[in-house]
């Protein structure tokens, strides 16, 4: 079907105007809607009503010249640049220079015209007209292009690089909304910027979550799920390929909603952003040198307040913004990473200041008790009975495990600090393993502590790593015999369920301040109160790292004067289990 061409004949003669509308709808390559006017005063009338595409103009009208009109058109009329075609019955060469000059697209004779001559010229006119039009616009497209790029990478927050996306490119297409929709890592997301601020973000599986509470959909697995399309889900992005466009893009061709314009696979948009048209395409980071693009997440305009015919235009300006916009999250991405990467070596030089002073500190007091117990063997030995002897090499072997015991603790510290130790499960008996610990710290704890252990539920079934597990019990045991230095009860509780085991340590010590409970499992971190008694504060840093590993749970609750409880809760099952 041919594209239907608008054009005004503006001559005083209505022969010649028949003759010319004759000719034109003779011509088999066009189609013309014709309207004609016999002088200046209609002309400027028509022209004030509608549009023209090509405009036929006779030099000679009865109340004005044809250049006078011209010049009056273009000046109180004629918005855009309409092909205008100059008529005379002279040719006089003075009078086609004067029209060319002022803005006149072609010049023919009368005496000279034929058919094949006007239909010619004017489809040349018209295509002529139609390739600045797409000129015009590209150019203008480009300009608006550059400055919505600019204005999004002026930031490298993340989040301000998203609302300056939406904004932009809602005033760029004249929509209702904009969004940014951000794929995670498990192939579901959510909407992270909204030119619209009323519109909740929410996930498509919350989405989907409301709907099967409504009952308009039942429970099922993810992949069940995902064929009722309540998931978004994707294979590798396509390149964005717009519709061809034809010779003389007269009308834009509309493109139809387009939920997977430039996407592969990506299901059900419509539904899920309950849309009556939107456009999609896709936001694409470069992926490490790898050829195939990683798919960020997408660009969606979207526009429900009445129908709207999408233009390939329109779909390539949104795919040219969201390169720029591509370029931009990138950019926040690795500042956010270089960022993240110096806080880091900030916190480790820190923990690195912290060992050194902790150390130096901690040694200082148990080597100048092993220099003075050794010194005393070396110059008296012969002087001492052998209790006193004992007594001096108890105080040497003492002070030699403390020193190695924080030597320990020292590289368990920096090892969970620089990254995580790999959890090693086996099937454990708690019963026995904890009763052989209990019997242990028996053998080494004073007389004026009490180690009672307490045993209810099935304690069978368990998971988990036999050090790391240790280490919980060991730190946690001797901090409750540590800051008890009046001695009384230290009680150990185990406790069994159907999936996971709960222990407690229950001591009557001295209590930790509430003020300082916030941050006690965190390194280096002590209670307030702890006056001469030595620590190192990093026991239960250490019993936090290694109940983490298992996939559990510790708590503290605690008082002045009356003791400290430390609650630890264990899976049965270790997430990491064979």
């Amino acid at each position: 079907m041919l594209d239907t061409w608008t054009l005004l004949i503006i001559d005083d003669c209505a022969a010649d105007r028949k003759i010319y509308r004759r000719y034109l709808l003779k011509d088999p390559h066009q189609s013309y809607q014709i309207l004609e006017a016999d002088c200046a005063e209609e002309a400027l009338a028509l022209c004030q009503k509608m549009r023209f595409d090509v405009i036929l103009l006779d030099f000679c009208l009865p109340d004005m010249s044809g250049l006078e009109l011209f010049e009056q058109m273009q000046q109180e009329i004629l918005e855009t640049s309409v092909p205008v075609i100059m008529l005379t019955g002279r040719g006089d060469e003075e009078i086609a220079v004067q029209a060319m000059k002022q803005g006149a697209l072609d010049y023919l004779v009368k005496q000279n015209l034929t058919q094949d001559v006007l239909q010619i010229t004017v489809r040349n006119a018209i295509k002529q007209s139609c390739l600045q039009a797409q000129l015009n616009k590209t150019q203008e497209r480009q300009r608006l292009i550059a400055t919505t790029a600019l204005r999004i990478r002026q930031s490298l927050n993340l989040e301000e690089i998203l609302d300056t996306a939406v904004t932009e490119v809602q005033q760029l297409l004249k929509c209702d909304r904009v969004m940014v929709y951000q794929f995670a890592p498990d192939s579901d997301g959510k909407i992270v910027a909204s030119s619209v601020e009323s519109y909740r973000t929410v996930t498509l599986c919350d989405r989907a979550a409301a709907r099967e509470e409504a009952g308009e959909q039942g429970a099922g697995s993810r992949e069940q799920r995902k064929e009722r399309g309540q998931l978004i889900t994707y294979s590798p992005p396509c390149t964005l390929h717009p519709a061809p466009r034809p010779l003389l893009p007269n009308p834009q061709s509309p493109i139809p909603y387009n939920y997977e314009f430039g996407l592969c696979n990506c299901l059900s948009l419509k539904e899920q952003f309950n849309t009556k048209a939107n456009l999609v395409v896709p936001i694409n980071l470069s992926n490490n040198g790898n050829p195939a693009p990683k798919l960020w997440g997408l660009l969606i305009a979207d526009h429900n307040s009445g129908e709207r015919q999408w233009q390939t235009d329109d779909a390539q300006m949104l795919n040219e913004v969201s390169v720029q916009l591509a370029i931009a999250i990138q950019q926040a991405e690795l500042l956010a990473q270089t960022q993240a990467a110096l806080t880091k070596e900030k916190q480790l030089n820190v923990f690195k200041s912290q060992i050194i002073a902790t150390v130096s500190h901690e040694y200082r007091t148990p080597l100048t008790s092993i220099l003075a117990a050794a010194s005393t063997l070396v110059k008296h030995s012969q002087q001492l009975d052998e209790s006193k002897q004992q007594r001096f090499l108890g105080i040497i072997e003492q002070k030699a495990r403390y020193m190695s015991k924080l030597v320990d603790n020292m590289l368990l510290v920096n090892q969970f600090e620089l990254e995580k130790p790999k959890i090693k499960p086996i099937l454990l008996d708690l019963l026995q393993f904890f009763s052989d610990l209990i019997e242990q710290e028996r053998e080494t704890v004073g007389d004026r502590h009490e180690l009672i252990f307490q045993i209810t539920g099935n304690n069978q079934g368990f998971w988990g790593d036999r050090g790391l597990l240790q280490q919980i019990f060991t730190n946690l045991i001797s901090n409750a015999i540590k800051y008890s230095p009046d001695g009384g009860t230290v009680e150990f509780h185990l406790i069994g369920k159907e999936s996971q085991v709960i222990f407690y340590i229950k001591d009557q010590g001295i209590g930790i301040p509430m003020a300082d409970q916030e941050n006690l499992f965190q390194s280096f971190s002590r209670g307030s109160n702890v006056d001469t008694i030595p620590g190192t504060g990093l026991g239960l840093a250490i019993a936090k790292a290694c109940v983490d590993l298992h996939g559990g749970d510790i708590t503290l609750s605690s008082q002045v004067g009356q003791g400290t409880k430390v609650t630890v809760s264990l899976p049965k099952d270790c997430p990491f289990a064979p």
